[in-house]
């Protein structure tokens, strides 16, 4: 039964109208613009803010608009490999003409390296470059080192080093790394090995304040301290599903956080010590070499294996150590005329 009240001399109200109006109708669409955009600038993965967008046609309306689609953050945007389909695509499309940053280099990094559309890849990371993007400058930095997508011939050490010093300018901190292992060698740029060791340096000591930062949290696993871009674990799951399988001959970056694969043979520089791995970059390396590659390397074994071989020989002839100095002296960097 409809109720109709009315005041002394006021209007009549319909009590049914009054009691069932949805108070979210009647907020207007700039404050739930304002509200999408604060989520998906801090929502943890993608399906946090697509859950919000699916409770009703007007979130899901608004949850496209550009102004939402821009704000959109790294974490927001971070597509699982398994997940791939034409919606995903259409969606980061979707950011990257909105003019989303991260959408540009994320876009951009599957394009190169999953679909190899080196050509529109590297031109959504060049946009997102130009925008100040750190991560964007140093994986264009490491596509001129190794020549990626082209010729060994297409390589460009100074192009390079200049995208490399712009991102290590922003604190991108394998940056810093490469920048400095390239002064100390000489690589691209004028041999400066003190200035070199000095951005090594830097590059340590920011990845120590992380760990300070990140000590009260009681994280001390190293992916955690160090944890890579979502576009890098696209990449290593992408490469990792049986169906997206390189090609016979091209290898995936010997860190396993990284992802990035071999776009021609023989396009990433060997581990030095043991000839067996291959890295994209000097930061990879020093990552790996923190996690496993220390106690993997194969001089190592073989030094441990020496090492068991002798002890095992002199059980044998009945030489109990004491008397047989077998201690080498080391001069001029050499051990038994071997480079250390």
């Amino acid at each position: 039964m409809r109720k109709k009240l009315r005041g002394d001399n006021g209007p009549v109200f319909d009590h049914a109208t009054t009691t069932n109006t949805d108070l979210f109708d009647t907020l207007p669409d700039d404050i739930v613009l304002i509200v999408l955009c604060k989520l998906s600038s801090t929502s943890s993965s993608p399906s946090d803010f697509i859950s919000v967008l699916l409770t009703c046609k007007r979130l899901n309306k608004l949850g496209v608009n550009p102004l939402v689609l821009k704000k959109s953050c790294k974490k927001s945007l971070a597509v699982r490999a398994k997940n791939w389909c034409d919606e995903a695509h259409r969606y980061l499309k979707l950011c990257v003409k909105a003019g989303n940053t991260e959408a540009y280099y994320t876009l951009g990094m599957i394009l190169f390296y999953c679909l190899q559309n080196r050509g529109s890849g590297a031109s959504l990371m060049a946009k997102a470059a130009i925008r100040s993007h750190a991560p964007a400058l140093y994986s264009l930095a490491l596509i001129q080192f190794n020549g990626s997508g082209g010729m060994k011939n297409d390589k460009d050490l100074r192009a390079g080093v200049a995208l490399c010093c712009r991102s290590a300018y922003l604190g991108h901190v394998d940056a810093i790394r490469e920048l400095g292992h390239c002064l100390q060698d000489g690589y691209g740029v004028r041999k400066n090995v003190t200035e070199g060791r000095r951005l090594l340096m830097q590059a340590n000591a920011r990845e120590l304040s992380n760990i300070f930062r990140l000590k009260d949290r009681h994280s001390l696993d190293y992916f955690e301290l160090f944890e890579s871009h979502p576009v890098n674990k696209f990449l290593a799951e992408w490469f990792g599903l049986s169906v997206n399988r390189l090609d016979e001959g091209l290898r995936m970056c010997g860190y396993k956080e990284c992802g990035r694969p071999e776009t021609r043979m023989n396009e990433f520089r060997k581990c030095s010590g043991c000839g067996k791995v291959n890295y994209c970059s000097r930061g990879c390396q020093a990552h790996d070499w923190r996690v496993c590659h220390k106690v993997e390397c194969a001089p190592m074994e073989e030094w441990v294996g020496h090492a068991i071989d002798d002890v095992e020989g002199d059980e044998i002839n009945g030489v109990d150590g004491v008397g047989d100095d077998r201690t080498v002296e080391i001069r001029d960097g050499e051990v038994d005329g071997m480079q250390i």
